[in-house]
């Protein structure tokens, strides 16, 4: 018998095609390490477990047939609560909506399509808004290496099911930085992809321009596969991204093949986008490595200060804009948390300013991309100015006050989604208290694959996914 405790979904996908082990057995793993560790984590908010073994029952009928339904064949997965789910609410963290949607969206339908098994929904905070997993109707979601902090968010319940192992990878969503931020303070690699790339179907866009899909995972190369079973767009789609040249595991295989890469001119930088706090010594440390590992792969890395373009307005008026989209059709909106009510009517003057904010951060976007990446291959930032900290920062806030405690933890991740290109995070090592560390890594418009590559490079020369927490 393997080891399934923290395997990849490439290695689970294997045992399964090979017979080695049965899709059964996996959801059992699965539901064993939810059940004993969930109620600590508080990462699920509904377990779907007797729908996951039936699933299984039926990929192992087809394995022993000789078929499989495609690269995740078997494999337990997690979706992030904003995703439908046919036949559970979508509830996008709060209390407000019962009605239990009445088909998967897109990319949960690709993923079953793909052969992966939905195992559950994962809690976030209500509509995403916050970098904290905490809500009035869900409680606090904790950090696996250490449960009394917080795995940050939106993405927390996936990133915190993800780090203890209870699968081996979920999907996420990332509209200031909801992948990447619970990818850093969990130990896990977290790519968002660009604007378009996956497709947001049912709905039209995620918080208008800002919002993508995708997956958090232990491994580069999970999260490469994964994006090569979501990637494309549907009609419904408004924002649709350029052909890539080839897939995303391509870039991951090349890596990993040693084959002559081209030297990258990689620009590193601590200066915060979105002028708020320094990154302190915890995220200096991980820059610093980082800059060490760059160097030893043979890149040239050159510390610089970007002109940054000043986008903040253009993310604030969407995030109210895509939280008031998601309101609108509530079973129970007096069940909405009071900060968020006052969040939306503090705003609600401003709604008219959304398509503004659209077209003013892409047009920035454009014109800051073209000019640094015509120097520079990629960027290389901090992922957040600190740590992971303490659980309980949103208990008895009011919507200023959270505003206030949230905006510093996406200073370094918010400017990516207004301007729509590729980010990264990439674990880094570990502080003294044992807590993971992480860089952020940016590229141009439609470049995850130099990305991915590069992010794969440090992987073999940085290893992470054998550390795992002690929970």
């Amino acid at each position: 018998m393997p080891d399934l405790h923290f395997s990849s979904v490439l290695d689970q996908a294997a045992w399964v095609n090979s017979g080695q082990l049965s899709a059964r057995q996996l959801v059992e793993h699965s539901l064993e390490r939810i059940e004993a560790l969930n109620p600590t984590l508080n990462a699920f908010h509904v377990v779907l477990a007797h729908e996951a073994l039936a699933v299984a029952d039926q990929l192992d009928v087809e394995t022993a047939a000789g078929t499989s339904r495609g690269p995740l064949h078997g494999v337990p997965l997690a979706i992030k609560e904003e995703n439908d789910i046919a036949g559970i609410p979508t509830t996008f963290g709060t209390g407000a909506n019962l009605t239990p949607a009445t088909a998967d969206s897109v990319v949960v339908e690709r993923l079953r399509s793909a052969g992966a098994i939905i195992i559950g929904s994962t809690r976030m905070p209500e509509f995403g808004l916050w970098p904290y997993t905490e809500s009035v109707s869900g409680g606090w979601t904790r950090n696996p290496w250490n449960p009394e902090f917080s795995p940050c968010g939106s993405s927390g319940g996936t990133a915190a099911a993800v780090a203890s192992g209870m699968v081996a990878a979920g999907i996420g969503g990332d509209g200031g930085g909801s992948i990447r931020l619970p990818a850093s303070w969990c130990g896990l690699f977290g790519l968002k992809p660009q604007r378009g790339r996956v497709s947001t179907s049912p709905a039209s866009d995620l918080w208008r321009s800002l919002g993508t899909v995708g997956p958090i995972t232990r491994t580069v190369a999970d999260s490469a596969l994964i994006y090569d079973v979501l990637a494309g767009h549907e009609h419904a789609d408004r924002f649709r991204a350029a052909a890539l040249t080839d897939s995303f595991s391509s870039a991951i295989e090349a890596a990993a093949s040693g084959e002559s890469a081209r030297r990258l001119r990689i620009a590193v930088s601590a200066k915060n986008p979105s002028g708020g706090p320094r990154p302190n010594e915890a995220s200096r440390d991980a820059l610093t490595e980082a800059v060490h590992a760059l160097r030893e792969l043979g890149h040239d890395v050159v510390q610089i200060d970007p002109h940054y373009p000043a986008v903040s307005a253009e993310f604030i008026l969407q995030v109210a804009g895509g939280a008031r989209d998601e309101v609108t059709n509530l079973d129970a909106p007096e069940k909405l948390e009071q900060r968020t009510r006052d969040l939306l009517r503090l705003t609600k003057p401003l709604e008219g300013l959304g398509t503004w904010a659209e077209r003013s951060g892409m047009k920035k976007g454009r014109e800051f991309l073209s000019a640094f990446f015509s120097q520079y291959d990629l960027l290389m930032t901090p992922t957040t100015p600190t740590e992971a900290q303490p659980v309980g920062q949103l208990d008895g806030l009011s919507a200023i006050r959270t505003v206030m405690k949230a905006t510093p933890v996406a200073s370094y991740t918010s400017i990516w989604n207004v301007i729509g290109n590729p980010a990264a995070a990439v674990p880094m090592g570990f502080t003294d208290a044992g807590l993971p560390r992480s860089v952020q890594i940016v590229g141009p418009a439609d470049g995850e694959l130099t990305l991915l590559r590069l992010c794969a490079e440090l992987e073999q020369l940085r290893p992470w996914a054998h550390h795992h927490p002690a929970i």
